[in-house]
């Protein structure tokens, strides 16, 4: 469905060259939510924005349903992006227009009859539930009502791609959930391919089939989410990961500060409910330290982590990791 090939963003400063972006290469299948998470800065947004053109990449191609859109003109430009759907942080709505004028803006740009609007629109309001607040203004919405209003526009071509950037960071937690549900049932029911821009790994957890990690301007990582959650291999994946509900993070944990061997467990599936460490501990001949630990509920399994410090003989420690390899926990001694 979209296809970035050796995809690069350059920015002029003074006389300086900025790379935003560098050699982005990914596919990502129809019908797919795909998450891009990094830290602020390493340039996920100018990626985004890159893949309908809102920013012209330096070098690279962006191939969408089989049409590289780089090498359009402005004409064709404008009839692809008919195709393609955005919403932002920070919502993009005409304050002097009403939640119906809104969402029937991308349909006038186009040329749609007045019967066409009203139908689309109407439509539209009742798929997010937002028929009350058609004679609105985006002043007397909630920030969570304002991101609806927003995402009926992006969906009022009939776009095949959603594009979203940071759509959830200026929502609350149950706000953020509700919206969340709302794009996954765009998927699931109107059958769309959603690329999402974030630096919550919360969103890419609830919502996401695969994800990108991203480190100054290039991509270091691409998995699924729940191998991602079993192996993270960056150290920003692993940042985000231990960020969920950890107590110590783990880039605090200095093994030179420990008399003991420092382990970092993963485990998932129903491997989480079995008290395998328990059982561990009664085996072997060794006394376990937890210095940081979290569960995290994925859509189609659990995620666990534990960092522990294992005291006692070589061998007793060995022992214990072949154990817990043997009941397929994942051991990386660090």
């Amino acid at each position: 469905m979209v296809d970035i090939q050796n995809l690069s963003k350059c920015f002029k400063v003074g006389n300086d060259d900025l790379w935003a972006i560098k050699n982005v290469s990914m596919h990502i299948d129809k019908g797919e939510i795909f998450g891009i998470i990094g830290l602020s800065g390493a340039g996920k947004s100018t990626l985004i924005r890159c893949l309908n053109r809102l920013e012209e990449p330096t070098e690279g191609r962006v191939i969408i349903d089989g049409t590289d859109i780089t090498s359009l003109g402005k004409k064709e430009l404008r009839t692809t992006r008919k195709n393609i759907g955005m919403i932002f942080q920070h919502f993009n709505l005409l304050m002097q227009k009403t939640t119906y004028e809104n969402i029937a803006l991308p349909l006038e740009l186009i040329g749609a009859s007045k019967k066409e609007i009203e139908s689309r629109v109407n439509a539209l309001l009742e798929y997010v539930g937002l028929e009350d607040k058609r004679n609105v203004y985006p002043s007397q919405l909630s920030g969570g009502q304002k991101q609806r209003v927003a995402i009926a526009r992006a969906l009022a071509n009939n776009p095949k791609i959603l594009l979203s950037d940071e759509a959830t960071s200026a929502l609350d937690p149950q706000t953020t959930k509700s919206i969340l549900d709302l794009l996954s049932r765009i998927r699931d029911e109107l059958g769309l391919t959603i690329i999402m821009i974030t630096h919550q790994i919360e969103v890419v957890k609830d919502i996401c089939d695969r994800v990108a990690i991203m480190e100054n301007g290039e991509i270091v990582e691409i998995s699924t989410v729940e191998e991602l959650f079993k192996r993270p291999k960056s150290k920003t994946a692993r940042a985000f990961i231990n960020s969920l509900s950890s107590d110590i993070q783990e880039e605090f944990i200095k093994p030179a500060e420990f008399k003991g061997r420092i382990l970092r467990l993963s485990f998932w599936g129903d491997i989480v409910k079995k008290p395998i460490v328990s059982h561990m501990v009664k085996r072997f001949d060794i006394d376990v330290n937890i210095l940081s630990g979290n569960i995290s509920q994925l859509m189609s399994t659990s995620a666990g982590h534990l960092i522990v410090e294992l005291t006692g003989s070589d061998e007793e420690i060995q022992a214990a990791i072949d154990y817990l390899k043997a009941h397929d926990v994942e051991v990386e001694v660090m």
